[in-house]
């Protein structure tokens, strides 16, 4: 079978580790909303990741079904499933075990997936078990060193070990990057079954002719300078630090302004309050998608001051992308994933710590090189665009399936 010669619709069952509703969007998003425009059918399994921050629900966590689902694009049209589990620790894991399996093998029988796409580590590896019985094409899908991400830190080896296998075993490995799939390659991914399919951008959507709205909303004067972050505030994001470093510097014309939630909310909000910054340091919790590209126009510089960890060291965002499409130069601490794929020529300024990032900007702004380097971020990213990128995901497609 043949996606994209013969113009077959077919049927995609996609597993996660993930809340499909609450993070992102990442590019399983994009391109399986954009696949479900073109007729192709969708179904996720996902898992409540994060269910410790969410306050007042019971201990079990029934079945939910969400029709007509979509976050990257309007007219995206996805069911998201998320099997019962157990809102306990090692519980959850436990429960996922047996409710996802039996959701897997429910919906081989109702759905009938041509091909299975896994993001996860247990549930990916149940599904290539099941894909193999039933032989069905499973593809591997990696934008993260998966185990690293696991909360418990003594499951981390195990989860290691899963992921191995779960590369050695898939029909093609398809990574978001060149630095993850040589690590996809070194966790046991056979070469020859091995693609990358690099992160795109909607660049009509983050066309960078809107920088009053949101200024506005917050009171940014034109003569300010606004440094722009947005997505999961982890404690490893560097924004602690760069918060501190702007409560040293005394400009009151540098302004930070933060979208996001998670760990690092109330450590910042306590920076805020204790060094008198709550008119310089600007935080939303959460807008709409289609709101984000308002955002970072808004921006002079955005910034990815993240620590140089092991969870970071090959992970290139997609919102690195967004920013670039918007016309904005970006600082970031020196990763070898953001090295490699954006040089150091192309709109992406690098920091050795993420105590640094703000004398980098400071350096920005006195050199008089926003502009110029904002130019050299658009012009990289131009030939990214997601239609072409969902193209050569459905030829990828294509070509497992045919040798499935």
């Amino acid at each position: 079978m043949s996606l994209l010669y013969q113009g077959d619709l077919v049927r995609i069952l996609v597993v996660q580790e993930s809340d499909w509703t609450e993070v992102g969007p990442h590019q399983s998003h994009h391109l399986m909303e954009r696949l479900s425009q073109r007729g192709h059918e969708i179904r996720v399994i996902d898992f409540e990741i994060r269910w410790r921050a969410h306050k007042g629900y019971g201990f079990l966590s029934r079945r939910k079904v969400i029709n007509n689902y979509h976050k990257a694009i309007e007219g995206g049209n996805v069911t998201v499933i998320r099997p019962p589990f157990i809102r306990a620790p090692i519980l959850d894991y436990a429960s996922l075990l047996v409710s996802h399996r039996n959701e897997i093998e429910k919906q081989i029988k109702e759905f009938q997936p041509d091909v299975i796409v896994g993001f996860g580590i247990l549930n990916a590896n149940m599904a290539i078990r099941i894909a193999r019985k039933h032989n069905i094409p499973f593809f591997y899908y990696i934008i993260d060193e998966l185990h690293r991400l696991v909360p418990e830190k003594p499951l981390q080896a195990v989860a290691r070990v899963v992921e191995s296998r779960n590369m050695e075993a898939a029909d093609m490995v398809i990574s978001i990057n060149e630095g993850l799939r040589e690590y996809t390659i070194k966790m046991g991914a056979d070469p020859e079954k091995t693609e990358v399919i690099r992160a795109g951008v909607d660049l009509e959507a983050f066309n960078p002719d809107d920088r009053k709205t949101v200024r506005a909303k917050y009171g940014i004067q034109d003569d300010e300078t606004v440094l722009f972050f947005m997505g999961w505030l982890y404690e490893f994001s560097g924004l602690k630090e760069v918060a501190l470093a702007l409560a040293k510097n005394r400009d009151s014309k540098i302004k930070l302004l933060i979208l996001g939630k998670g760990d690092l909310w109330d450590t910042l909000q306590e920076i805020r309050r204790d060094h008198g910054l709550a008119e310089r340091i600007i935080m939303e919790s959460w807008v709409p998608y289609q709101e984000v590209p308002k955002y970072i126009m808004a921006a002079d510089i955005c910034i990815l001051p993240a620590y140089k960890n092991e969870i970071m060291m090959n992970i290139v965002p997609i919102k690195m992308y967004e920013y670039m499409a918007a016309g904005k130069p970006v600082l970031a601490t020196s990763l070898p994933g953001l090295m490699k794929e954006f040089g150091e020529t192309n709109g992406v300024l690098y920091a050795e710590s993420s105590d640094a990032v703000l004398d980098k900007a400071l350096e920005l702004i006195e050199t008089g090189q926003i502009g110029p380097e904002g130019k050299r971020a658009r012009d990289f990213v131009k030939s990214l665009n997601w239609d072409e990128l969902t193209d050569i995901f459905q030829q990828t497609l294509s070509r497992g399936m045919l040798n499935g």
